[in-house]
């Protein structure tokens, strides 16, 4: 018997967010995977809501992507932010659960499979020092992390630095989420050379207005990056 195996004997393989015993680790039991709500079939090919009808081959958008220019050209998300998922982040986010980064960076793999291309770097949205400091890790560089060592890609968790405190966007309206982190992000000086000629894939646990991809992604192309894509853990989407 394998030292894992006699492991599992002792100490049985727990659900990912209850008490419920499964068969592998880092697992989410059925109920809790019913309670998940991961992102499937037709999605808007610049932000990963999830579309109404059957994926036709061709690029679908979403009303928001048609009325907002986005500064990345693809982007996509594991899941939707609410039940299971919402609990998930939030945990990984204030909870110090960091043991849900390497499953939830399996998950975002998946989703991010349209969007991978050779020699691309991935990065995090990055955290204040301030915030750094009260949180003491970045939840989006161990997603980005686990992410970019499954995908074989190259990770640069310091690639871009938040160069002024930009406070929280929860309870801002679309527009004020835009201008508070308008110029907010910039690229690393001693990784500017990492981005020139290169396409870059932004991660984050969370995306609601797509205001913090934005000011990250201009930073990337004022840098010289060949290309940028989004990916986030979770997609705040509208109801109904």
């Amino acid at each position: 018997m394998g030292m894992q195996a006699a492991l599992h004997l002792i100490y049985p393989p727990q659900c990912l967010t209850c008490d419920a015993l499964v068969t592998t680790d880092f697992g989410l039991c059925g109920h809790c995977w019913r309670e998940t709500p991961f992102v499937t079939g037709l999605v808007c090919d610049q932000c990963g809501v999830p579309l109404p009808g059957e994926d036709s081959g061709q690029p679908e958008h979403c009303d928001d992507c048609l009325t907002i220019a986005r500064p990345w050209s693809q982007g996509r998300a594991a899941m939707l932010y609410k039940d299971n998922a919402r609990r998930m982040v939030l945990a990984l986010k204030h909870g110090d659960r960091l043991d849900l980064a390497r499953p939830a960076a399996g998950w975002m793999l998946r989703a991010a499979q349209p969007l991978l291309v050779p020699g691309m770097l991935v990065a995090p949205i990055p955290l204040h020092w301030l915030r750094l400091i009260k949180r003491r890790y970045n939840q989006a560089a161990l997603l980005s992390g686990a992410l970019a060592k499954m995908a074989g890609l190259d990770h640069c968790p310091d690639l871009l630095i938040r160069q002024r405190y930009t406070g929280s966007q929860e309870g801002r309206d679309r527009d004020s989420r835009f201008a508070n982190l308008a110029t907010a992000l910039t690229v690393h000086p001693r990784r500017a050379n990492r981005v020139e000629g290169r396409h870059i894939l932004l991660v984050d646990d969370v995306m609601t207005s797509g205001a913090t991809f934005a000011a990250a992604a201009e930073a990337c192309i004022a840098a010289g990056a060949s290309g940028v894509s989004v990916l986030a853990l979770a997609r705040v989407a509208k109801d109904g």
